[in-house]
């Protein structure tokens, strides 16, 4: 029962479309109709401005946090519950992060799950999420790729688990297919970095 309650909560919180509503109600704009046709927080920079931008990206990062507490909540409800904590915690960050891509408030089209995922790393593992997110910011000022800052941040990840947590075999292999989701959710903008036509991002400019 833990789990499944667990598992519908956090899908139901990944699916609430940031960027969709965000832009609909601030510019009557659906941001899949524009830019890369993504609903994330990258598009919503592109599309919408920085303002939308931050503001989609710190809720859909406060999903991904939100729902690592969820099986806390759920195991203070539910007595007599022997399920493991930790087993739950990764449910409910692999739940959020598939309701963000196929969220169900938006016709199951939603973003790439980046900024979700951060948030399930910030929720299990605060300091690797430390870790990865200073490596995507030297990446992204120094290249201005989105993209590339991403991809790099996903590969380092296991290995900063790896080093963190040598004892939790579970959090590893999640930390490894995270990483590996992420890559393939990026095959197209790795396509377009090795063809030189992946767009480019200045944090400091327009």
């Amino acid at each position: 029962m833990e789990y499944l309650i667990t598992g519908i909560i956090s899908y139901l919180v990944g699916s609430v479309p940031t960027a969709v509503w965000i832009g609909k109600a601030w510019h009557n704009v659906d941001v899949r109709e524009h830019g890369s046709n993504n609903a994330g927080a990258t598009n919503t920079f592109r599309v919408l401005g920085k303002k939308a931008g931050i503001v989609v990206l710190s809720i859909d990062v406060a999903k991904g946090v939100l729902a690592t507490v969820v099986p806390f909540a759920v195991l203070a409800l539910i007595k007599n519950a022997d399920s493991s904590l930790e087993l739950l915690r990764i449910e409910a960050a692999v739940l959020a992060i598939i309701g963000h891509i196929f969220p169900l408030f938006a016709q199951f089209k939603g973003g790439k799950g980046v900024a979700t995922s951060l948030g399930v790393i910030v929720g299990i593992q605060p300091m690797a999420a430390a870790i990865c997110i200073g490596l995507f910011m030297i990446v992204f000022i120094s290249s201005k790729y989105v993209s590339l800052g991403s991809i790099a941040a996903s590969l380092l990840f296991p290995v900063t688990v790896f080093f963190l947590e040598p004892g939790s075999v579970i959090v590893f292999w999640f930390s490894v297919a995270l990483s590996g989701g992420v890559i393939f959710a990026h095959k197209k903008n790795i396509v377009r970095l090795m063809n030189g036509t992946e767009s480019k991002m200045n944090l400091f400019g327009k």
